[in-house]
């Protein structure tokens, strides 16, 4: 007689997906409570700005004569203190920019690259990237 009980292949698949939805919600508690600063690390400016409500990057972050994408915005500085936000959205399809590089603002969908100042260095794209208002508040840059 056979008393072990039968599972079958879904029930399984369910149960091991309960197990690995609760290791990650524990892993993820024991982070939220660690006092180690020492393992926290910052990827990317939106990442180190989180903790200032409205601040989308510090100017420290911008490099002069390039530019950083966070929060949708493209944050450059063209010159050293000359902060500009444009949208991180190209003109030409709507594809998400994918960064600076080389002093342009870089769309990967279809090569279109913009100036620094948001104007249209190489095409597809035919019309500048759109103004976001911004202002350095504290040394950082906020929404303005």
């Amino acid at each position: 007689m056979d008393i072990s009980p039968s599972v079958n292949r879904r029930q399984f698949v369910a149960g091991a997906g309960v197990i690995v939805a609760a290791t990650a919600g524990a892993a993820t508690l024991a982070a939220c409570g660690s006092n180690d600063s020492s393992s926290a690390t910052t990827t990317s400016a939106a990442a180190s700005t989180t903790a200032a409500p409205g601040v989308l990057a510090p100017v420290a972050q911008i490099p002069v004569g390039g530019g950083i994408i966070v929060d949708g915005v493209v944050l450059t500085q063209p010159s050293a203190g000359k902060i500009s936000g444009f949208t991180a959205t190209c003109t030409h399809e709507g594809c998400k920019l994918s960064g600076v590089t080389d002093g342009k603002i870089d769309c990967p969908c279809h090569g279109s690259k913009f100036n620094l100042d948001g104007t249209v260095a190489h095409g597809p794209a035919a019309t500048p990237l759109p103004a976001v208002a911004v202002k350095v508040s504290d040394g950082n840059v906020v929404r303005g």
